[in-house]
């Protein structure tokens, strides 16, 4: 397969922000004014009896191509990458869709069950339906780009890996950033000295996530746990492995994890992540522990941190370079 994936420029961050922790909370809390919210809320049913909840961005001049953004961990349509992204792929001509997860942003009310790390049919039923909707506005089949970042990177790759030959042909390309292909090993490296702020400010925002959805939806199921979890690594142990039919978390993170079907992909995909990343550790996309087909490509970055990527001025219209590499791969 001929490597026609564009090329793309090295990122080269200012010198204050060569810090991984600094790049990484940066770019987490540095929204700069956000873009008002204008898309067109849909509802996308699941086999299970659950909903979640897509967000229609329509450019004035629609020019047939689409991106599927999926969030990361407790968050959802309105991340700020996931609302910069979608601004500046609108006014190039392509509609944007960003989906909430289940029990997410929006879709809070629509389900019963808990999202988790390798919800990759919820993500297949929601490309179902945006080529449903595209049809109905066009005379044309869409070339439609995923887009994921962190978790929502894991569960991209693993929707084009685990049935490569049920991906519809409008798929033409795909973006992972900084995904957990290894979730046990993305984990337990929160455990650490150094990363264990990250581990308690992602298990305060699921336990938030909880306590939120059984407000909307008092039948949710919600599995008894034996005492309050101190890690991520026990709250998927205690919820998420026991809701989802799992013996533990180990056994959750084998069968969520997207490494070992990103040897199937065949949509041409690129995986960008940073060596520096403190949360999602480079050696999990070493050749040995990863085997990428001709379709995919890794671009690695020497600094960037966890989805951060705040570049020096000068080069693209703001320093958000991932954004505009994003950019630059849906619209190539």
């Amino acid at each position: 397969m001929p490597d026609d994936k564009p090329h793309l420029p090295p990122f080269e961050p200012p010198q204050w922000l060569r810090n991984p922790p600094a790049q990484t909370l940066v770019g987490a809390f540095w929204p700069r004014g956000l873009p008002p919210h204008t898309a067109v809320l849909r509802q996308v049913p699941l086999p299970d009896g659950d909903a979640v909840a897509v967000h229609d961005d329509l450019p004035a001049v629609w020019n047939g191509r689409v991106a599927i953004l999926t969030h990361g961990l407790a968050a959802n349509h309105r991340s700020p990458m996931l609302v910069r992204l979608a601004a500046k792929l609108v006014a190039r001509g392509v509609r944007v869709f960003r989906w909430d997860m289940r029990g997410c942003g929006a879709g809070v009310s629509l389900a019963r069950s808990p999202y988790h790390a390798g919800c990759s049919g919820d993500l297949g039923s929601v490309v179902a339906a945006v080529l449903g909707w595209c049809k109905a506005d066009a005379p044309r089949e869409p070339e439609i780009a995923l887009f994921g970042v962190s978790l929502g990177g894991n569960v991209t790759l693993k929707y084009l890996g685990e049935d490569p030959a049920a991906v519809p042909p409008a798929i033409r390309s795909a973006v992972a950033v900084n995904p957990p292909i290894d979730l046990c090993v993305a984990v337990r490296s929160l455990e650490g000295p150094i990363t264990r702020f990250y581990d308690r400010h992602f298990l305060a925002a699921v336990e938030r996530q909880v306590v939120d959805r059984r407000r909307a939806r008092p039948d949710a199921p919600e599995p008894r746990r034996p005492r309050r979890p101190r890690t991520l690594y026990e709250f998927d142990d205690s919820f998420t492995a026991p809701l989802l039919g799992h013996a533990d978390a180990a056994a959750y993170y084998r069968a969520a994890s997207s490494a070992r079907h990103v040897p199937a992909i065949r949509v041409p995909t690129t995986i960008l992540t940073s060596r520096d990343d403190p949360l999602v550790p480079f050696a999990m996309f070493a050749p040995d522990r990863l085997a990428c087909p001709p379709a995919v490509r890794i671009v690695a970055t020497d600094h960037g941190g966890h989805c951060g990527y705040i570049g020096r001025t000068g080069r693209d219209p703001d320093p958000h370079w991932l954004e505009w590499r994003v950019v630059d791969l849906v619209t190539a």
